[in-house]
């Protein structure tokens, strides 16, 4: 049975203080999920005056384990109206329980947070409840089906209009395009968190997402949702779809199965499959620079890989593995042949995925196929794309075009890391301690120890800033930012400016994105758990943003600032659009955070 966070004793009590006003103008952020009892503990408190109080720790039953808590002051950026700023430490709160912090003389509080050794217990569960609701093909969370007409080819070497069998996969985000970008990373990243975590998550659904467990993990049965889909976008060996459908979506909220865009072939019909040519793309004035296909074909053969060495050994499935293992090596010779990226192709709007990035995709693609078969061929390839893709990334960038460096981390010096010799391996770990080091220089310049900038989907960049330093744990054995990545961990459940989530639903009981921008909030005014939201943004990229009027009053009006700003809006879909992709990157995060 999946285990809730909130279902314990205690739940009044936390849903009591959750309410709680903060007139007193001191603002105390806690992690809401909570903490370890071993783990260090620091809140943040907020004030336009000086705070020269101290604090204590007490219990739902009033009791007070921790008092005379000194308010260490801050002198770095903390992006708000506010003055003064500090960090408060409790890190020596250690029993079980639910606790506030509580300011001695303001009688300012915290939210209600538990400590315990399973406070993120059940949220890969979640995460993967929102993956389902995204589904295109048959829904489970609509019980309907949608999108069975995908699609109606352009750019391919057959004459454009003619039908291909695209269907199933992912709705990307808010919208319901599918993008082979997003994709093969989320498959991937699943397979890889399962190789990783294996044992530890849950069967509750079968495979199409229904209630009723059918002896596969839950996990496994999403990868195999974005399985099927990539064999269908890689049908031949010789050919490789990338996208399907465009901003011809973005006409106002419509339900899946009753989808009014119209691509030129009526409402609720076939939409466009873009062919990945390797070549510049756009139906109008706004092209893409595509240059290759490697970017997709890396991933692609990565997943497709991991996918034969699951269920290589498994009867029932071994005809599924193999024929993973073949479009694996077929992709992948695609991305040998067409080095370069694919990027996502926009109509009528500006905006579109600028991935620019390729021998990380590569370099994971040819490690994970010499696990499967041995071939030394693959491991030489794997190093040569590994010093190609070095150290690039996102990570020493203070901005950066909309999805230009994606993935946002390297999977594949992790998943090449066992297979070389020391001195490569010495490589390999230095190159994702660069991008470490350069997120801590950019963390030091603001008070919440932050380190990614605000970027759109910064909130994507901070689960592969985590995801990437749990990599170099596993590799080295080297817990040197174990603090900085739960400082990382801290900003998502709360202790930011906004003293929210950035997850919907999670936790329970807890303020977290509500009216986010998808048409299922829109239309059915019902909350799915476990989405991680775009997240917060630099004002100056929200006020460049076009089409975004905010739906009601801002509730966060007195907490934002000219620097970094978030919504809790439906229309905000620069801050608070939750992601397929994004989601799908935290699970490596979510379920380290739950084995520990």
């Amino acid at each position: 049975m999946k285990k809730c966070l909130l279902l314990i004793p205690g739940l009044a009590f936390i849903m009591a203080l959750n309410s709680c006003n903060e007139d007193s103008g001191v603002y105390i952020r806690v992690n809401q999920a909570g903490y370890h009892p071993a783990a260090s503990k620091n809140a943040i408190i907020i004030s336009n005056t000086v705070v020269k109080e101290d604090f204590l720790v007490q219990s739902e039953k009033g009791e007070v384990l921790i008092e005379n808590l000194e308010a260490v002051t801050l002198a770095t950026e903390g992006w708000g109206t506010f003055k003064y700023y500090y960090r408060l430490d409790f890190s020596k709160l250690d029993i079980p329980g639910i606790y506030q912090i509580k300011g001695v003389d303001s009688g300012s509080r915290s939210v209600s947070f538990p400590v315990s050794g399973n406070v993120y217990s059940g949220y890969t569960d979640d995460l993967l409840g929102f993956m389902r609701q995204q589904r295109c093909g048959y829904n489970p969370f609509l019980d309907a089906e949608c999108h069975l007409l995908d699609g109606k080819t352009m750019y391919g070497p057959m004459p454009d209009s003619t039908f291909v069998d695209v269907s199933g996969g992912w709705h990307d985000a808010g919208d319901q395009l599918k993008y082979l970008i997003t994709g093969s990373y989320a498959t991937a990243h699943m397979l890889k968190a399962y190789q990783m975590f294996q044992g530890q998550f849950n069967d509750e659904v079968d495979s199409l997402g229904r209630p009723g467990p059918n002896g596969i993990p839950d996990l496994l049965d999403e990868a195999a949702w974005g399985l099927q889909w990539i064999l269908k976008m890689h049908p031949a060996p010789d050919l490789l779809f990338h996208q399907v459908a465009d901003d011809r979506d973005h006409i106002g909220w419509k339900m899946p199965d009753n989808d009014r865009s119209d691509y030129g072939w009526g409402e609720n019909s076939y939409r466009v499959a873009y062919f990945a040519n390797g070549e510049p793309q756009g139906l109008r004035e706004y092209k893409s620079t595509a240059t290759g296909v490697s970017n997709l074909a890396g991933r692609c053969a990565a997943a497709l890989a991991m996918a034969y060495n699951i269920w290589k050994d498994d009867p029932e499935r071994k005809a599924f593995a193999g024929k993973c293992l073949e479009k694996a090596k077929s992709v992948f010779k695609l991305g040998m042949q067409k080095e370069g990226f694919q990027q996502g192709n926009s109509y009528g709007a500006p905006y579109r995925y600028n991935e620019d990035t390729w021998a990380d995709d590569m370099e994971w693609g040819a490690a994970e196929l010499y696990r499967a078969t041995g071939d030394e061929q693959y491991l030489k390839l794997a190093k040569n794309y590994a010093v190609k893709a070095a150290e690039v990334s996102w990570m020493p960038l203070d901005t950066a075009d909309h999805y230009r460096y994606y993935p946002f981390v390297n999977t594949g010096h992790y998943a090449l890391y066992d297979l070389v010799d020391e001195e490569f391996k010495k490589l390999l770990s230095d190159y994702y301690k660069a991008g470490i080091e350069d997120c801590i220089e950019r963390a030091g310049l603001n008070v919440y120890n932050v380190g990614v900038p605000f970027i759109w989907c910064s909130n994507n960049l901070l689960a592969s800033l985590i995801t990437q330093i749990i990599f170099y744990e596993e590799m080295t054995c080297d817990f040197t930012y174990h603090d900085f990545l739960a400082d990382q961990v801290n900003w998502l459940f709360g202790v930011n400016p906004w003293g929210t989530s950035m997850f919907t639903g999670l936790p329970a009981g807890g303020e977290y994105p509500v009216d986010v921008h998808t048409s299922i909030r829109a239309l059915t005014q019902k909350e799915v758990p476990g989405g991680l939201v775009d997240g917060p943004v630099y004002a100056t990229i929200y006020n460049s943003l076009k089409g975004i009027e905010l739906s009601e009053e801002d509730e966060f009006a007195g907490l934002q600032n000219d620097y970094v700003v978030y919504h809790d809006d439906i229309s905000d879909y620069s801050t608070n659009e939750p992601t397929m992709d994004g989601t799908a990157g935290s699970l490596i995060m979510m379920s380290y955070l739950e084995k520990r």
